[in-house]
């Protein structure tokens, strides 16, 4: 597994137990807790974690004052001793200290894109100039203009957990759907073009406040609380509330595609699908995040060779992958 940033150090997945490591890990969990000889004070468990996983550590020495220096969801660079106990490896920490933000990059800690971003947003910047209606462009422009809103949007997740729930997630969400719209557009031509790329390019903007993934991928507080469909509402409400003469009717229609793209009141959405435009938005935006949460799910298998997934409570279902070992369904019976 190759790092990102080259002081990362050895991943999780690859450490063996009688070794040295020198590293970067996210702190997961911290907890101080007594020893059984009270007199000794407390020591420092820890979870520590990166992309590939993540370990129990432990700090015998020194853990109270350690323990103030650092907090839950940070970064930190340990030096310590990889060991097997319990049948279980972990790394004794002799040394540890909060990371600074040059020293390491977050997508060595969390899943991330594995799509080229530089290539994902020239697909979308083509996108945004093909689009021949003025106050439509105006609007588009309006936020993919903003260099803060470009970087959030290459960097934030599209899910916590559903679908495209890694770093550039969110962006390449974006290009699955923009790019699945060329084909529905060809096949039905009375769908107005600018209205639904630009329903595709806006639909999702709420999302880079409804999370945050400074440290970890989570929910802000404005995320739990109202969600990334109304937030995205009334950040185009606003925005086009900066152009004055933006005609009403395109109004309405733009931000009904916003607060209708989930498709049903159970998923979401605060009206369903009420226009040509925004039932197409809807579908290709769900297949697009089905698709992916499928392939997640079937990648994530326990063992390559597992021919069904575990059992996935949101979907009421366990997935089938089949038996990828190069055999047929009759052979690999036949070898049990």
């Amino acid at each position: 597994m190759q790092p990102k940033h080259p002081q990362k150090g050895t991943f999780i997945v690859d450490l063996i137990a009688g070794e040295r490591v020198t590293g970067f890990f996210l702190v997961r969990h911290k907890q101080l807790e007594p020893f059984r000889d009270r007199s000794r004070g407390e020591f420092l468990t820890l979870i520590l974690g990166d992309r590939s996983g993540q370990i129990l550590a432990r700090v015998w020495e020194g853990a109270v004052e350690l323990a103030e220096q650092f907090a839950e969801g940070e970064i930190v660079k340990i030096a310590g001793d990889v060991e097997e106990y319990l049948d279980r490896t972990q790394i004794i920490v002799n040394k540890l200290r909060r990371a600074e933000e040059p020293e390491y990059d977050l997508a060595d800690f969390l899943p991330a894109t594995q799509k080229n971003v530089d290539e994902m947003l020239g697909v979308v910047q083509g996108v945004i100039e093909s689009l021949r209606d003025p106050n439509l462009s105006a609007l588009v422009h309006y936020f993919y203009d903003d260099a803060d809103f470009r970087t959030h949007l290459a960097q934030a997740p599209s899910a916590r957990r559903v679908h495209h729930a890694y770093l550039g997630g969110l962006l390449e969400h974006l290009v699955e759907v923009l790019t699945l719209a060329d084909t529905v557009l060809k096949l039905y031509p009375e769908i107005n073009a600018d209205l639904l790329h630009t329903g595709a390019l806006l639909h999702d903007v709420g999302k880079v406040r409804e999370y945050t993934w400074a440290r970890d991928i989570d929910y802000t507080d404005e995320g739990r609380l109202i969600g990334h469909i109304v937030l995205g509402e009334e950040m185009v409400s606003r925005a086009i509330e900066q152009f004055p003469g933006f005609p009403e009717e395109l109004s309405l229609r733009v931000r009904h595609m916003l607060v209708s793209h989930h498709g049903r009141y159970e998923w979401g959405s605060p009206r369903r699908p009420q226009t040509l435009e925004a039932i197409a938005l809807h579908h290709l935006e769900n297949l697009g995040a089905q698709i992916n949460r499928f392939r997640s799910l079937l990648a994530a298998r326990r063992e390559p060779g597992q021919a069904w997934t575990d059992y996935d409570r949101l979907l009421d279902r366990q997935l089938y992958a089949g038996h990828d070992d190069g055999l047929s369904v009759e052979e690999a019976g036949q070898l049990e």
